[in-house]
């Protein structure tokens, strides 16, 4: 009779243990170079768009904290702007942005697409990593869908052997797709590439979950983000007006909400939120482009930014947006202060 019920006390020992285990929460960050997944990671992680994305490089320009809750814990998510090499006082500012979000969090995230060779850039962000000793930092291997399995393990490898170089060991090594989550039941052995990494969007979570100090969880179940609504819509509206400009432009474009008010005159299950922004440029020739010819382009980004932020917003929206000149706001400090840098 005792060693029948030997198994199920184990069991219910296991269980007792499981749920006597102590709830973590804290803050970990994304970092690395521009353009590495950062934002998409984010939001898969957080299930639902708290960080805008594109596939051109810094677009990122705000600590956006994307939070997630489970049962154990909960990930208070920083997505950090790229590391880059500034040119301007804008990418001064971001990089300082960037540095004091790594002195300030519990794990730290490095992100490496899978598809790019391990460069200069990377091997920068890697040392300065290597300086912050106390800090669990986690190597992520980003964008799997896109190589084969052959080019995943000598990603893996390298970015082994370049923590070993500079004298630390990363607590964890972790391949993601974080756009195709739908593929978690492939294995590392299938010849393509999509969804291999995409069911490690939650190992991840797992992993990064034991490194959080043990807290009650910081903010209310239900709250996905700390971003102000204002600041997230301006992000929408931006996202928008990067896609099909021309290589220099995105890194012009700033958004600004100006305001944003419930439409008095109508009846109460039929509301409208008026929202009016504007779109700065920092020359006069840029202008042309935002709006396009006779202001189909304006038309497109101010359609697209809309769905976005209805659904973000759980409301239907009229938006105004106008583009405006404010020269070379990107090296002018007075200018950076009036957009929120």
């Amino acid at each position: 009779m005792v060693a029948m019920s030997a198994r199920p006390n184990q069991e219910a020992a296991a269980q007792r243990a499981e749920n006597d285990a102590p709830h973590r929460a804290g803050f970990a960050c994304f970092v690395g170079r521009p353009n590495a997944g950062k934002s998409t990671l984010t939001n898969a992680l957080v299930g639902q768009k708290v960080a805008i994305t594109s596939n051109r490089p810094q677009t990122t320009r705000h600590t956006v904290r994307g939070i997630v809750h489970r049962d154990d814990a909960q990930l208070i998510l920083v997505d950090t702007p790229g590391l880059h090499k500034p040119r301007t006082l804008l990418g001064e500012r971001l990089n300082d942005v960037v540095r004091t979000t790594w002195a300030e969090v519990d794990v730290i995230g490095f992100c490496l697409p899978a598809d790019q060779k391990l460069g200069p850039g990377d091997k920068y962000i890697v040392k300065e990593l290597a300086g912050i000793r106390k800090t669990p930092k986690i190597a992520i291997i980003t964008k799997t869908d896109l190589v084969e399995s052959k080019a995943l393990a000598e990603q893996l490898l390298a970015v082994s052997a370049l923590a070993e170089e500079l004298g630390f060991e990363w607590a964890e090594i972790v391949p993601v797709s974080a756009v195709e989550k739908e593929g978690a039941g492939r294995g590392p052995s299938d010849k393509g590439g999509g969804g291999r990494g995409a069911g490690q969007v939650d190992l991840l979570a797992d992993l990064i979950a034991p490194l959080l100090p043990e807290s009650p969880p910081l903010y209310p179940e239900g709250d996905l983000t700390d971003e102000p609504e204002m600041v997230m819509v301006a992000e929408l509206i931006r996202e928008a007006a990067l896609e099909g400009v021309r290589d220099e432009l995105p890194h012009s474009i700033a958004v600004v909400v100006e305001e944003m008010l419930p439409r008095t005159d109508r009846p109460a299950d039929k509301p409208l939120l008026d929202i009016h922004a504007n779109v700065y440029i920092e020359r006069p020739s840029q202008k042309g482009i935002i709006i396009g010819p006779k202001g189909k382009r304006l038309k497109e980004v101010g359609t697209k930014s809309r769905k976005h932020i209805e659904a973000l917003l759980g409301t239907p929206v009229f938006l105004d947006l106008h583009v405006k000149v404010a020269k070379d706001w990107q090296r002018d400090p007075k200018q950076l202060r009036k957009l929120g840098f």
